[in-house]
């Protein structure tokens, strides 16, 4: 709390003196300065003098304060009761003031002070004359070059004195040196302000007051210092100079700055400032001009100037290390300049190589000849990265991209010679660092360079060896809430210092980071971009051609807190009430608090027709409402606030708007007031504010909100009703759109005024914004809120509110803050405690946060409190068991975490089990697991068991009740397992019998072993009876397989695999019925599915039938057919069938009515595969056409004649025998029979006697064969439908004689015999009843001819016996299998008798 105390020119004197404010400027305490310093003072002390010259000085409330109200009244009566004594009395009265003023507000700001006291200004009479004398003398100032210095002072006199200034004597006239010097005479405070001094600016500067009375000098002696490094420009004030003198109308103010920017190599930068141009003449700009540490910035193409009525930028589009500095913007105008200066930093890019170091700089050649040239640069900062080990030199030719590397091993220095250079020819150069990481990107590349004889050109100074020695003593002040001013002593060693890297460390953190990219040269910088209230050390290295010198000291640790200052001015002065005698006025607090908490208001008043201003509060005002009493009904009256913090008082606000005092008597409430924000994000934020303090004709029942955008007049309401609270949540907010509100409180008799509209607000959240927290302390158990501050101040406080409103202090809660972080504690929690919660945090730019606590997430925390708070060992898994291998039984759990000295135990039925025969109890602190082993599980282990474990303070127990069935189950598996244990000691199997389906849709009864050897026999039984497979098995190989290919439900049964050796015994079953019969079927039907060939079609004497191949059918598959999506039963008139090869189904004597859409459905259980053909239309035409032409030809080929049987092949016989060919022929009609001798005919007479019995028996008798019977014999056997033509050869040899050879086809093996040769059987039938349609033509028909041995020759190779047609369908590719032939090729026509005959050809198609 701020002292009640009052300063010296807040007192209240009452006499008979009158002031006014109009003619009068004098003062009641008379400063007078201390006595100057000496002028030979050594530099140290001089440098003091300035620094403490220019601080603020630390605000003290002067004793003057603490006067009561009964004292101000004693000296009232006391002067009062002196004044006939004179104007002496009055003087030494003044005097006295003075001198205590001096003792007492030495310390006081002097701006602040001059202002203060203007506007308490003594009561004096107005006729007596006094001669000029300075209250405020001149003060000596000691300043650094290219910084300003303000020089001022305070005279007073009757008549008001005229004041001149001098320089050594001589008028300073500021129209001599325009920008140079600025005099102003302000509330009687004389200033002479030399905007940028040099050195030489030293002189003795001098102000001479005169009027009628006299004169009055104050001289003070400004001493300008050139830090190290002589010529060169200082960080701080830098402020270029004047090229040249530029005379301008123009008014020039500048608005929005640019600010300190950071930027990336690669990357571009725009620095803008906007300004107001009077008058705004389009076509005359103002001139500007941009410099780079003191340097002029030219236009080109690394640097873009604009300059238009509304604003000056330059754009840097390509930027380098080089770049960085700080950056000026000089605008000329009627009065001068007008300037402002900001910092670019530009950091290193990202590497092409993880640690590799960062690009040189500033690359510039020297000693340019006509072949040689030095080229120079400067190292990068290294601060994480290896030391650099050396630098390559690139050049390249003036307008070729070409780079090419001069030197082929790194120089260790920032120099390099180049030689064999072009006479004439221009060159750029770039430099590449390297450390052990690789190769740095390379530096901007030089300006351009000319190699010719040069009578004199730019030199390298240094050629000192070695790096500088390390800086001295770095110091780090406070400068502003991002920022650090950190200064340190110049190395010992300079040996042509370049310049200055400095480093940063977060407290407590390891790595460091670099401040600037480019060597500072002087040894002062202002460190930006820091995060408010976090802690950092600094040090600093020294930079020369040869690299960096050793790093200096560390800073001591400092805060980033802004410098303490007096706060800035409140704002925002508005009226909540009027009674006809008093005043309620609120206002907003200073935008600025100075780096300390505002402590005091003091507020102002006067008659708006009136300058007399008059305090109203004596003591300081603490909360931002004050109500000014003693006020005349009807008058308009003006109020302005000063705030004050522990840095003294700041300056008063603008006045306020004249405020009528008059009774209110209105039945609506008065204005809100005091509208803040809290929680601003980038869609939403929580506005606040206070009810009125006129609350009309009833209290207040709501509040209705209008919002609208910045610069607009459209508000919009939030509300459709009123809202009762004093906070409001709008959302639905443009990202990065600025707002403005005004809240109108409401009561029964209608809407009141509306407040006063609050500051713009920005919808977009703080960087590094984080939301509130809930949670649970993992030691106490407490449940808390907590957040973490994006930024902080040394002043800043957490405030934290239930529903917005304060909490404070509260038995319920417990408020602790460490570093940024806040936390809110529940000290017994419950559904009292729910609500929302939030937290703002003073002194920032707005860091606030909330948090909804609701009953489920209360609960929630309270169960997680209770178990902290009662700790147990957290479990994985409770109590289970498992059978293991052996038939052991094992129970165990699994905590979370154990601890090496945790202790447990098990209890079976009531009674601890101790580890020992029969068990076996152990634990693993890496995975908490605690078991118990049972080896003998038996019917006698059935019962509870229970687990307690202690760790520690927790403690947990878990229990498993195996009793009843549960027991029962456990036992078998264990009893299963024992038995299993047994039976793998010898061969067994590790896989039982499972079957497979291979692609060719083979079923395969498979099975794997283990423990087997060569003596090891393995067996396989169906049904008892073993089945011997033609491939062994071989028990070495781990596994067994039995194919059964063509499955089908014959192959349903039992099947058994025996495994056996003097180990022992052990056996598989499979059984292959009912559902496992299923499953195989489906598992065929899968594969044969994938595999089915689209529907063929093909006609036969029956009828038309369409087809399926497929890798293997089988009619246990489910198939089905359908015409039309109906479904089709197997009858007479569809007939369903298949082979092994493919599915079928025919139409028989097909009609119009079978005509459609058929399809073939094959179900694997899962997926349907479904095949399709269409027959109609033309399909179906030539279908039915075909279907008819091989009806008529079955019929022909069922009637033809042919040679039934009887005949054979060859004959031999001996001579003297008889030989008889006999045959049984048919035909309908009886067919005609013609016996041939060498193709000739063979008529009937005594010796070959020709006979043909009932129209079925033909045979030939030759009675004792002679030589000249032997020949090839042949029998045409036809009717109208057509018929046969077979041979027979005979060979007749004499008695005594070899076997004569075969004559006319007759074979060589035939063996002589008496009897006609046995005829050899049929062809079996193929599978496939029909073959594949042949592309062959019908053979021609063959006329009934005496010489019939033409037919052979003319008959075709073998046919099918059924024509060929072509499907509408083409023919499938693989996989559809092409059907068998019925019979195989022979010396006879394809038929289905035996193929030793001849076919007679078929008549042709009509």
């Amino acid at each position: 709390m701020a002292s009640k105390v009052i300063p010296w020119y807040k007192r209240k004197y009452s006499g008979n003196v009158k002031t006014d404010y109009a003619y009068h400027h004098t003062q009641r305490v008379v400063k007078k300065h201390s006595q100057r310093k000496s002028r030979f003072q050594s530099l140290s002390q001089v440098q003091a003098q300035a620094t403490e010259a220019m601080a603020e000085p630390a605000y003290t409330v002067p004793e003057f304060r603490q006067r009561t109200a009964e004292e101000g009244t004693e000296e009232y009566q006391r002067v009062s009761a002196n004044v006939g004594k004179g104007l002496a009395v009055i003087e030494e009265e003044l005097h006295r003031m003075r001198m205590a003023t001096k003792a007492k507000v030495e310390s006081l700001n002097i701006q602040m002070e001059v202002k203060d006291m203007m506007r308490r200004r003594p009561e004096y009479l107005d006729d007596i004359p006094k001669m000029p004398d300075f209250l405020v003398a001149l003060r000596p100032h000691t300043v650094w070059e290219k910084m300003p210095v303000k020089l001022f002072c305070t005279v007073q006199g009757n008549p008001r004195p005229i004041l001149k200034w001098y320089k050594d004597g001589v008028p300073v006239n500021p129209l001599n040196a325009p920008g140079k010097y600025k005099i102003e005479n302000k509330y009687g405070v004389h200033s002479l302000i030399i905007s940028r001094c040099a050195v030489s600016d030293t002189a003795e500067y001098s102000a001479v007051a005169t009027n009628q009375h006299g004169t009055a000098t104050s001289m003070a002696t400004v001493i300008v210092k050139r830090p190290s490094g002589a010529g060169e420009s200082c960080h701080l004030g830098l402020v270029p100079h004047l090229t040249e003198i530029h005379a301008s109308k123009l008014e020039v103010t500048l608005l929005d700055r640019f600010h300190v920017t950071f930027g990336v190599e690669g990357g571009s930068a725009s620095l803008v400032c906007s300004m107001v141009v009077v008058p705004d003449l389009p076509n005359i700009p103002p001139l500007a001009q941009w410099y780079r540490d003191d340097k002029l910035l030219k236009p080109g193409k690394l640097a873009e100037m604009s300059v238009c009525g509304s604003s000056a930028r330059l754009t840097l589009p390509h930027l380098a290390k080089d770049d960085e500095g700080l950056y000026t913007l000089r605008i000329f105008t009627k009065d001068g300049t007008a300037e402002h200066s900001a910092y670019l930093f530009v950091s290193d890019a990202t590497p092409s190589v993880a640690g590799a170091p960062g690009a040189p700089m500033s690359v510039k050649a020297y000693d340019v000849n006509a072949d040689f040239v030095l080229v120079a640069w400067k190292p990068p900062n290294t601060v994480n990265e290896a030391p650099i080990s050396g630098y390559f030199v690139d050049r390249c030719e003036a307008g070729s991209d070409t780079w090419v590397q001069c030197n082929d091993s790194p120089v260790n220095v920032c120099k390099y010679p180049v030689h064999g250079l072009s006479v004439g020819r221009s060159y750029h150069f770039r430099v590449r660092a390297v450390n052990k990481a690789g190769i740095s990107r390379p530096s901007r590349k030089s300006d351009k360079v000319t190699a010719i004889d040069a009578a004199e050109s730019e030199r390298l100074q240094g050629t000192e060896q070695g790096v500088p020695s390390a800086p001295g003593k770095v110091v780090a002040t406070r400068n502003t809430k991002s920022s650090v001013f950190v200064q340190w002593d110049a190395p010992t060693h300079l040996k042509h210092l370049m310049g200055y890297y400095i480093d940063a460390r977060v407290v407590g953190a390891k790595e460091w980071f670099a401040c600037n990219h480019k060597p500072f040269k002087h040894n002062r910088f202002v460190v930006h971009g820091l995060v408010p209230g976090e802690s950092y050390v600094f040090r600093v290295q020294a930079v020369n051609l040869f690299g960096l010198s050793d790093e200096s000291q560390e800073s001591s640790p400092i805060a980033v807190e802004p410098a303490l200052a007096t706060p800035s001015a409140p704002y925002g002065i508005s009226l909540l009430s009027s009674d006809g005698s008093s005043i309620t006025v609120a206002w907003k607090s200073p935008k600025h608090c100075g780096g300390s908490k505002v402590n005091a208001y003091y507020v102002d008043k006067r008659d708006a027709d009136t300058l007399v201003w008059k305090e109203v509060n004596l003591a300081a005002i603490t909360e931002r409402v004050c109500t000014v009493d003693n006020l005349t009904e009807g008058t308009f009256y003006e109020f302005k606030v000063q705030a004050g913090n522990m840095a003294g008082v700041g300056v008063p606000s603008a006045p306020s708007s004249p405020m009528k005092c008059e009774a209110w008597t209105m039945e609506q409430p008065g204005p809100a007031y005091d509208l803040s924000f809290s929680e601003v994000r980038s869609h939403s934020l929580v506005l606040l504010w206070k009810a009125p303090v006129y609350t009309g004709a009833g209290h207040v029942t709501g509040y209705l909100v209008d919002m609208a955008k910045k610069g607009s007049s459209d508000f919009v309401t939030l509300t459709q009703e009123a809202v009762s609270t004093r906070f409001l949540q709008v959302t639905g907010l443009e990202e990065g759109e600025t707002y403005v509100f005004k809240v109108r409180a409401v009561n029964a008799k209608g809407v009141g005024k509306a407040s006063s509209l609050s500051d713009p607000v920005c919808a977009k959240a703080l960087p590094g914004t984080k939301e509130i927290v809930a949670g649970v302390d993992e030691e106490t158990g407490d449940i808390f809120l907590s957040l973490e501050a994006c930024e902080i101040c040394e002043t800043s406080k957490f405030e934290w509110s239930k529903n917005y409103k304060p909490i404070g202090d509260c038995p319920r809660v417990a408020m602790t803050t460490k570093g940024r972080t806040s936390r809110l504690s529940f000290t017994n929690p419950d559904k009292d405690d729910l609500g929302r919660y939030s937290v703002v945090v003073t002194d920032t730019d707005g860091v606030s946060g909330s948090h909804t606590l609701t009953e489920d997430a209360l609960n929630t925390m309270l169960e997680l409190s209770y178990a902290i708070r009662h700790p147990v060992v957290p479990l994985k898994h409770g109590l289970n068991y498992e059978i293991l291998p052996k038939g052991h039984v094992r129970f165990w759990l699994q905590a979370v975490k154990l601890s090496p000295s945790v202790s447990y135990r098990f209890i079976v039925n009531d009674k601890e089990i101790k580890s020992g025969e029969g068990f076996k109890i152990s634990h693993d602190v890496a995975t908490g697991v605690i078991q118990m082993v049972v080896e003998n599980f038996t019917r006698a282990n059935e019962g509870t068991y229970t687990a307690q474990v202690h760790d520690g303070k927790a403690k947990t127990q878990s229990s498993l009740v195996l009793v009843g069935d549960v027991f029962k189950v456990a036992l078998r598996e264990a009893e299963f397992q024992r038995k299993e244990h047994i039976r793998k000691q010898g061969p067994h199997f590790s896989e039982y019998l499972y079957f497979t389906v291979s692609e060719e849709c083979t079923v395969m009864l498979a099975c794997k072993m283990a423990n087997v050897k060569k003596e090891t026999s393995f067996h396989w039984f169906k049904e008892d009876d073993e089945i011997v497979p033609e491939t062994p098995p071989n028990v070495m190989s781990g596994a067994c397989a039995l194919p059964i290919p063509l499955f089908s439900r014959k192959d349903q049964g039992v099947y058994k695999a025996s495994l056996s050796d003097d180990r022992g015994k052990d056996v598989s079953v499979f059984d292959i019925s009912g559902q496992v019969f299923d499953d195989i079927i489906n598992a065929i039907a899968q594969i044969a599915g994938a595999s089915a060939s689209e529907l063929v079609l093909q006609c036969t004497p029956e009828g038309i039938r369409l087809q399926c191949y497929m890798n293997y059918y089988t009619e246990e598959m489910k198939t089905s057919w359908k015409h039309k999506e109906s479904k089709i039963a197997s009858s007479e008139k569809m007939r369903i069938g298949g082979t092994a090869e493919m599915a079928w189904m025919q139409i028989c004597d097909p009609s119009d009515k079978e005509k459609g859409h058929y399809s073939i459905e094959i179900s694997d259980g899962v997926k349907t595969h479904t095949r399709t053909f269409d027959l109609s239309g033309q399909a179906y035409t030539d279908a039915y056409e075909e279907y008819l032409r091989l009806k008529a030809a079955a019929f022909a080929e069922k009637n033809r004649g042919r040679v039934v049987g009887g005949l054979p092949d060859v004959v031999t016989i001996m001579e003297e025998k008889s030989l008889s060919l006999t045959c049984t022929v048919w035909g309908e009609p009886t067919p005609e029979v013609t016996w041939f001798k060498n193709e000739q005919e063979v008529a009937s007479t005594e010796h070959t006697k020709v006979m043909f019995d009932g129209g079925k028996f033909a045979s030939l008798v030759i009675t004792k064969v002679t030589p000249e019977d032997s020949g090839k014999y042949s029998i045409n056997v036809r009717n109208k439908y057509g018929g046969e033509f077979v041979e027979i050869t005979v060979s007749v040899y004499k008695h005594g004689e070899q076997l004569p050879e075969p004559k006319m086809g007759l074979p060589k093996g035939a063996t002589p015999a008496s009897t006609p040769v046995p005829p050899k059987s049929p062809a079996p039938p193929s599978k496939t009843p029909t073959p594949t349609p042949s592309k062959s033509q019908t053979p021609a028909p063959s006329m009934k001819s005496p010489t019939p041995g033409s037919t052979p020759a003319s008959t075709p190779g073998p046919k099918s016996p059924t024509p060929g047609f072509k499907s509408p369908t083409p023919a499938p590719k693989s996989p559809t299998p092409t059907p068998k032939s019925p019979t195989p090729t022979s010396r006879g026509a394809k038929s289905p008798t035996p193929p030793r005959f001849m076919k007679s050809p078929t008549p042709p198609r009509k």
